[in-house]
């Protein structure tokens, strides 16, 4: 009995002493807000995972791009969206640094070029068949990740309890002049999805008649970021017109025959 009145006594220190710890303030503007349209600015300077610098707008080449924001020192959901990404990359029939650019952007101003040499490897071994040679890792000041996170939407807080930053998962896909044109959120992605977006971002440049063709069967939702396919809802709406057209035809039938029973002998 004492030991477990000793117990009690403990444990209620223990919580007096240790309280749980609370959400860090600002909790709530970690999101993605979608920003369709906006242009992203070309000028913003960046360095490589070689240090060379580089400019945002140089990255684009004419073609449209995939801009992935993180940070390569984060221990949970960067590394995921990367492989992620690498492997919708991997199956889109698509070639990176062909068809369309892969622009992978760090958050985190303390970050230099051996981080991001070091994550590109990394992902390289890991994700042999996701192109990853071509993809563009990239690290600059504090000012150049805030202008590109704001105008990209995506907002996110570094939280100092455990050095980490907070932000949410996703892709934004980009036109060939940087406009933002599309978001994919969460951590994996359909193949044909990523392929459908940047056939649209790049206004059907890369894109077969078949790629077209699919994309009139398909509408984007702008809430989650993913294609839904008409063709169900239009067979969907097919079937109850059926349905209707059937029930009219035996109220027909059965007003006729209701009519015919009546009719004098």
């Amino acid at each position: 009995m004492l030991v477990l009145l000793a117990l009690l006594v403990s444990a209620t220190v223990s919580a007096e002493i240790d309280p749980p710890l609370r959400p860090p303030p600002g909790l709530n503007d970690v999101r993605i807000d979608q920003h369709l349209g906006v242009q992203l600015p070309p000028e913003l300077e960046f360095h490589d995972a070689r240090g060379t610098p580089v400019r945002l707008g140089d990255l684009y080449h004419g073609r449209p791009s995939v801009l992935l924001l993180g940070y390569f020192d984060c221990s949970n959901l960067c590394g995921v969206v990367r492989a992620g990404l690498a492997h919708a990359v991997a199956d889109s029939g698509l070639r990176a640094g062909n068809d369309f650019n892969v622009i992978v952007a760090s958050i985190n101003p303390a970050e230099s070029s051996l981080e991001a040499r070091t994550a590109q490897a990394a992902d390289e071994g890991a994700l042999p068949d996701g192109q990853v040679p071509r993809w563009h890792y990239l690290t600059g000041s504090a000012q150049a990740a805030a202008a590109l996170t704001q105008a990209a939407g995506f907002g996110y807080l570094f939280d100092a309890r455990n050095g980490q930053y907070a932000h949410a998962a996703g892709i934004v896909l980009l036109t060939p002049q940087g406009r933002v044109a599309q978001y994919l959120f969460g951590v994996r992605f359909l193949p044909q999805t990523l392929r459908l977006g940047l056939v649209q971002a790049s206004h059907g440049a890369i894109g077969t008649l078949a790629d077209r063709l699919v994309l009139l069967c398909c509408n984007y939702d702008a809430a989650t970021g993913r294609y839904s396919v008409l063709i169900g809802r239009v067979l969907q709406a097919l079937g109850v017109l059926t349905v209707l057209a059937l029930c009219g035809l035996l109220g027909v039938l059965w007003r006729a025959e209701r009519r015919h029973g009546e009719a004098p002998p």
